[in-house]
């Protein structure tokens, strides 16, 4: 392994580590005890959700208890924007404008987690679990320190993606939320021992828990190794200008292009509103609320919905046929059969089309179905089928990125040794 790759890695490592110190960092003038009773008693509804995806910071009310969501909610809206508005997308190709881009999403971040950080202050009135108040000063001055609080660790949250993503390996928001899931697995799986030992839970329910989660890992690399290759000719005189280089002689197209994204989106936008909803004591407010508990018929049928718009909506960002095209022409190939230009365009849109049918499917099917019979068995949420595609999916884009590293590193060495 490579210094730089090491370095890489040790860099992600870094990042990570810190992110689970700041879930040990509590908002100021919260009484811990209360708040780890109301959790015990709300595992399993909207709450519970949200602190899988936060790494169990809102449990204990860390100063990061948002986590990265926020971040991922504004990127989402200007995503769409993006997409309405050609000057805002032509900004983002521009280096200078996507800086501007950039810098548009910091904003609206720290707008996001104001309303959401306001949304629990106000929320933890509603809390009573042991017959005392979660708020040990007054009220103003709390609503002011978790606003602060609150800020501040999402910012940094959004500054360890950015970074890991320049200087370390893989996604760095998709890592983030990758290790606050993996680091609640080990009480997951304690807690799911202790149901067992005190028989409120059937050893079979356990058994049928692992193999629903193996079939659910299978399918996912299955389905995430999966790619279309589509067969490229090059001329003779294309072949002999580079014989010294190695030329793809076809153009691979994964069946779910827009990997891990969708999910994360759909996870993302339904806990927004859950966050302002749960700190209403309106009683539409609360019914709402209640209809999209993790684990109803509406929240499986938004998050179904939310997967497959998603998926087709980054897969269009991410695959860019007209590029490809261009691309192919400019370096005298050709797919055979299919005329350079416009039709070769057709033709790859066409098959990225089809396989994102069947990706968003793959995508909406694996978000939903696993995570509804993991709840009628009465599981946590570490063991349903978005938590579990996340970390299959985040891990195996971050090995491919290692290997890739690894493999850039061994031709630099054959490079300066000559061979």
């Amino acid at each position: 392994m490579s210094s730089s790759l090491t370095q890489k890695i040790l860099i992600t490592l870094g990042f990570l580590f810190a992110y689970r110190v700041l879930a040990y960092i509590p908002v100021p003038g919260v009484d811990l005890e209360v708040i780890k009773q109301f959790f015990a008693n709300n595992q399993n509804n909207a709450l519970g959700l949200a602190n899988m995806f936060s790494g169990n910071a809102i449990e204990r009310l860390s100063i990061i208890s948002l986590g990265v969501m926020p971040y991922i909610t504004a990127s989402i809206v200007m995503e769409l924007l993006a997409a309405t508005f050609p000057a805002l997308a032509q900004m983002k190709k521009e280096r200078d404008g996507m800086q501007k881009y950039m810098q548009i999403i910091r904003y609206a971040t720290i707008f996001i987690t104001i309303v959401q950080a306001i949304g629990v202050a106000f929320g933890l009135q509603q809390i009573g679990g042991t017959g005392q108040s979660a708020i040990l000063i007054d009220m103003t001055s709390f609503v002011v320190l978790t606003i602060f609080s609150m800020l501040a660790g999402t910012m940094l949250l959004m500054w360890f993606g950015e970074q890991i993503t320049q200087r370390g390996i893989g996604n760095g928001i998709s890592l983030i939320i990758f290790a606050g899931i993996v680091s609640g697995i080990p009480a997951a799986i304690g807690n799911t021992i202790a149901q067992v030992n005190s028989g409120s839970m059937d050893f079979a329910v356990v058994i049928a828990i692992f193999l629903i989660m193996i079939a659910t890992i299978l399918i996912i690399i299955y389905v995430e190794l999966g790619e279309r290759r589509i067969p490229i000719s090059y001329s003779r005189k294309t072949l002999l200008q580079n014989k010294s280089k190695r030329i793809m002689n076809y153009i691979p197209i994964r069946v779910n292009i827009s990997g891990v994204i969708p999910p994360i989106f759909a996870s993302a936008i339904l806990m927004f509103p859950l966050t302002i909803l749960k700190a209403s004591t309106h009683p539409i407010a609360m019914a709402i609320a209640d209809a999209l508990t993790p684990g109803g018929f509406l929240f499986n049928f938004l998050m179904f919905i939310l997967v497959i718009f998603f998926a087709f909506f980054y897969a269009s960002i991410q695959f860019n046929a007209k590029e490809i095209a261009e691309n192919l022409k400019r370096q005298g190939g050709f797919i055979p059969g299919v005329r350079p230009g416009k039709q070769t365009e057709e033709f790859l849109n066409d098959v990225a089309t089809k396989l994102t049918v069947w990706g968003a499917l793959y995508l909406a099917t694996i978000s939903t179905v696993p995570f509804m019979i993991i709840n009628k068995l009465g599981a946590s949420f570490y063991f349903g089928g978005t938590a579990v595609l996340i970390v299959v999916q985040v891990a195996l884009d971050t090995m491919r990125k290692i290997e890739a590293q690894r493999m850039m590193s061994q031709y630099e060495t054959l490079g300066h040794t000559g061979l």
